[in-house]
């Protein structure tokens, strides 16, 4: 974690001003309706009659000074002039007339006020200005906001539906366990349906808007001190607020419950804004991956599970191992499953010698493959039952999946009865029935035992448990290698660094580079005749404005003799001459080729949206093409860097695969640690930085950086 991460992360409990805003949000005694309608075709009338029809028991205050009383409620024309203290104002007034609302807020000391109208900054540069400035007005004032464009919240105990969403009006929701906080206010009805469809409850529902004030990561954080909360699901756009997110997911894994993400945005859109080819390469999947797994939150990709896997992780803290068991009456249903786990890398395991045992004592033979299929055998009690026993029993899987076929349809009781039998004996289960069975799902749901729909839920939902882990603890800061890097910064004086400017950083953080001279813009080529270097050599052309100096004309390799130096040094001059003519060209630089057993990538970037990444993948001129890479949150410690090169394919070549000789994996290791540590707040004008290649050399040789790239933003 980064230092804020790790200072959020010592919070425990809320504040008293968080509890006042918490109680504000979903136990309100006064809501103030400002802009309330008495024309019931309009939203703004909705929030009322939803209060009302699902049991609000305080006191609603509409604000409308054209109206003395609306849909029985005594309205005023103004918040000024509502004799007693207001806990929560819904405002639904036009963007304009809201920082007048704000203004009266302030006056009223209300703690918190809810703005449901658009047109700020999800509206452009303009809007943006107007929002920034009512949160800076409000936080002044000592108000708390939740939106703008927000369309609600919800809580059933005590019920509080503050609501304009026409689905949380019309449906009866039924109290429980799960709380959702959605950054689409239109998503919010349709996730509560189809859960409720599902047969779950609910405990908080919040529609979190352009989350100018109030954060996803603020809500997390107090619903895991809610005791009406067990599960927190996030439907998510964007990652706003990283390290408010990242300190309550790990709060959240310590008190039992679990945090579930479903988020947009995994396209490839955007990768071609980075300066490096780290940029390039870790999109906006893998690094809202690697942030969710290090901080203990679960990704689902099928919006059905979303309410199948908290049923799945029922009271279970992540495991060490996550090796599944799979047991089916029907090949081709259970095909379907198994099929899909296999493409997401989910260990499926065969039965162990015991359970094959303790079974054919029990005059039941099964196959030894990774599938346990019981073909039309398993269609009795005795049999079903009995496998699923032994395999709930046995310490050679973490999870057990039972798949079965019509006989869940017509016989609920010979496929469904076993499963809630066993659901008591601790170790997780999932069923999924490939004919639609209602009746047995019906019997798993009262029994808190996972039954899927549907093939794709179920592996989205299994795929998501194995990858949960606990959240690593931060790794120290080297704090001399930090003071190291930031005095080579200052002594930049704010210039962006040259490759070699950029080799002293990586050789502050103790990663060795090729051994490089440089030949100044202004000298003569001829005169590199003098250079004490060895032969090969590479040149490059040197420039803090290039970094991509091989697209500039701006590299030649295996430089031989002096002559042919001179030659190359005249090329890369005219190449870059013309290609780049406003490039501030500090000189060529010339480097000793080096040769290892394997090329690398290892990058590091600040993520706009989760922060501090670490990026390694196999390196070469087709890096970006394959995208074979391993990326984790910044800073990593020494064992989540070897897992980093464990993850890498195309890195089997250095792991003697298959007899080839083994590189040196350790010290690759410990480079992945040192270049992680950039992720310090000391040297946070350092943006982006790359070694690539990154030769991986015999074992016991050590590693070496023969290309780099530094790219800071210098603090003002």
């Amino acid at each position: 974690m980064t230092s804020a991460v790790a200072a959020e992360a010592k919070e425990q409990t809320m504040t008293d001003e968080d509890r006042r805003v918490f109680e504000g949000l979903f136990a309100p005694q006064v809501i103030a309706l400002v802009g309330a309608s008495s024309d019931e075709k309009k939203h703004t009338s909705r929030p009322q009659r939803s209060l009302r029809r699902h049991g609000f028991q305080g006191k609603i205050v509409p604000i409308n000074p054209k109206r003395d009383e609306i849909f029985g409620d005594k309205a005023y024309p103004s918040l000024l002039e509502v004799p007693e203290p207001i806990d929560h104002a819904f405002i639904m007034v036009p963007a304009a007339a809201v920082p007048e609302a704000i203004e009266q807020c302030i006056q009223r000391r209300i703690p918190v006020a809810t703005i449901y109208a658009d047109g700020f900054a999800e509206a452009g540069p303009e809007g943006r200005k107007r929002q920034e400035e009512l949160v800076a007005r409000a936080q002044e004032g000592g108000v708390r906001l939740l939106g703008p464009n927000c369309s609600g919240v919800l809580s059933t105990k005590p019920s509080s539906a503050l609501s304009v969403n026409a689905a949380i009006e019309q449906l009866d929701i039924t109290p429980g366990s799960l709380a959702v906080i959605s950054q689409s206010g239109s998503m919010t009805g349709g996730l509560l349906s189809r859960g409720l469809g599902r047969g779950v409850g609910f405990s908080k529902v919040v529609s979190i808007g352009n989350e100018s004030d109030i954060t996803v990561g603020e809500i997390t954080d107090w619903l895991v001190d809610d005791p009406e909360t067990g599960t927190i699901l996030l439907f998510l756009e964007t990652i706003r607020d990283a390290p408010r997110l990242a300190a309550a997911a790990r709060r959240a894994v310590e008190a039992g419950k679990p945090v579930i993400a479903y988020k947009l945005g995994r396209s490839d859109v955007g990768r071609s804004l980075a300066a490096s080819h780290t940029g390039a390469m870790a999109g906006s999947a893998e690094v809202s991956d690697a942030f969710f797994n290090a901080h203990g939150i679960l990704r689902i990709d099928n919006l059905e599970a979303m309410f199948e896997l908290p049923v799945l992780l029922g009271h279970h803290r992540p495991s060490q191992h996550h090796r599944v068991a799979v047991m089916s009456t029907t090949g081709g249903g259970a095909a379907t499953v198994v099929d899909r786990l296999g493409s997401m890398g989910v260990e499926v395991v065969t039965p162990s010698d015991a359970v094959v045992d303790a079974l054919a004592g029990k005059g039941i033979d099964i196959p030894r493959g990774p599938l346990t299929d019981l073909t039309h055998a398993g269609t009795r009690a005795d049999v079903y039952g009995a496998v699923l026993d032994e395999l709930v029993a046995s310490d050679h899987c973490d999870l057990v999946l039972a798949i079965a076929g019509s006989s869940a349809q017509f016989q609920p009781e010979i496929s469904a009865g076993p499963l809630v039998r066993a659901g008591n004996h601790g170790k997780p289960l999932a069923a999924f029935f490939a004919p639609h069975a209602p009746e047995a799902l019906a019997q798993l749901g009262e029994s808190d035992v996972a039954g899927f729909r549907t093939p794709e839920s179920c592996a989205d939902a299994i795929r998501a448990w194995s990858q949960w882990t606990l959240p690593s603890p931060a790794p120290e800061v080297d704090g001399r290698a930090i003071a190291a890097v930031a005095s080579t910064l200052s002594a930049m004086q704010g210039r962006r660094p040259n490759e070699r400017e950029s080799a002293d950083v990586f050789g502050a953080l103790g990663i060795r580079t090729a051994p490089a001279v440089v030949v100044p813009d202004d000298a003569a080529p001829d005169s590199v005749a003098d250079l004490d270097i060895e032969y090969p050599v590479v040149a490059k052309i040197l420039s803090g404005d290039i970094p991509h100096k091989t697209d500039a004309g701006g590299v030649v390799l295996k430089i031989q003799s002096a002559e042919a130096l001179a030659e190359a040094i005249r090329t890369i001059r005219e190449n870059v001459s013309t290609r780049h003519p406003a490039a501030n060209v500090d000189g060529v630089l010339v480097q000793k080729m080096e040769s290892g057993l394997a090329e690398v990538i290892l990058g590091f970037r600040r993520d706009p949206e989760v922060g501090p990444v670490i990026v390694l993948g196999a390196g070469g001129v087709l890096a970006e093409v394959y995208k074979d890479i391993a990326v984790r949150v910044a800073p990593v410690g020494i064992e989540e860097a070897r897992s980093m090169i464990e993850q890498v394919k195309g890195l089997a070549v250095v792991r003697g695969y298959r007899g080839l000789p083994a590189g040196d994996t350790e010290a690759l290791a410990q480079a992945v640690v040192s270049l992680s540590q950039l992720a310090d707040d000391a040297v946070s004008e350092i943006t982006e930085a790359e070694i690539n290649p990154l030769l991986v050399l015999p074992e016991g040789a050590g590693v070496v950086a023969v290309d780099g790239l530094v790219v800071s933003s210098p603090q003002k």
